[in-house]
């Protein structure tokens, strides 16, 4: 059983991915996922209406040299799935059911910035458009996921 003091096998693990430590019971049983630690993903904010991270490119490239298309998405649906499981609540949880991401613009150095901001927070479905940004501030991507919330099994 989990509360809120003890701390759970993957503190260290949302403390370096920049989980606010309010935020460690809920995820203190799971971590941020496998990925998410591979890709480097870092989170700035979180929130079910503006979830925020960050991506090194370096280690995320595709054979050309240049983000991975496939990196883009993951920033996307880890950000996305993340928002929609707070808006869940306790006792239910988030799946995503679609993403869709169109690449604008190419970055082969540096760090990538994704923001998703929520479109729909409903009972059941939730819909988050991320954009991807580099450190000048241009888009890089658009990516758009839809989640379904359901209760857990008891």
């Amino acid at each position: 059983m989990m509360d809120n003091f003890t701390p759970g096998p993957f503190a260290a693990e949302l403390a370096a991915a920049g989980v606010p430590e309010d935020m460690h019971a809920w995820l203190g049983q799971y971590g941020v996922g496998a990925l998410v630690v591979k890709m480097g993903i870092h989170f700035l904010e979180l929130s079910p209406e503006r979830t925020v991270a960050t991506m090194p490119v370096e280690g995320n490239t595709q054979v050309a040299g240049i983000l991975h298309g496939g990196a883009h998405v993951v920033l996307a649906e880890t950000l996305g799935s993340f928002a929609a499981g707070m808006h869940a609540g306790p006792h239910r949880q988030a799946v995503g059911i679609e993403v869709g991401a169109t690449h604008h613009r190419a970055i082969a150095a540096g760090t990538v910035t994704g923001t998703c901001m929520a479109i729909h927070l409903g009972r059941t479905l939730t819909t988050h458009e991320i954009v991807m940004t580099d450190e000048q501030g241009r888009r890089l991507s658009t990516a758009r996921i839809t989640n379904l919330i359901r209760d857990t099994a008891a």
